[in-house]
């Protein structure tokens, strides 16, 4: 399977019509870059905005997006294949596209988690509550207290 290809399968089916956005770390300036994709390649957000997180914070992000005029930009088929770990680092590379966004476990985490979240709420910061508080709902679901 060549780059192309396999740009076309990473890519949802709409992409034409969806607006994308991740980051890409370039070499160049040492620092990840927040782009969006159009017509195959990435385009740099990072004059536009610090983060992803604060891209997707703001109400009209599509809009946005959108009037940003294109000042640098990469081939993403190029991107994706100087991604490949065999590739040096000193190629430009797709990253994880969250930065400071919040993310949810799932699972056993996700619900310890959450459970600590609501006791904490309850309890105001007071360790003793939530001493209380913790042994009470461990014992109502059928745990041991930590």
């Amino acid at each position: 399977m060549n780059v192309s290809e396999s740009v076309r399968q990473l890519l949802p089916a709409d992409a034409d019509r969806a607006t994308l956005v991740g980051r890409v770390w370039d070499p160049e300036v040492q620092a990840a870059r927040v782009v969006a994709v159009r017509s195959g390649r990435l385009i740099d957000l990072s004059d536009h905005v610090e983060s992803v997180s604060t891209l997707v914070e703001r109400d009209d992000a599509v809009g946005y997006i959108a009037g940003i005029e294109e000042t640098q930009s990469w081939s993403l088929d190029e991107v994706l294949r100087t991604s490949a770990p065999e590739v040096g680092d000193d190629a430009i590379k797709l990253l994880a596209p969250i930065d400071l966004q919040v993310v949810k476990a799932c699972g056993v985490t996700f619900v310890d988690s959450m459970i600590e979240r609501v006791i904490e709420e309850r309890c105001g910061g007071d360790p003793a509550a939530a001493v209380e508080v913790r042994a009470l709902v461990t014992g109502a679901l059928g745990g041991r207290p930590r």
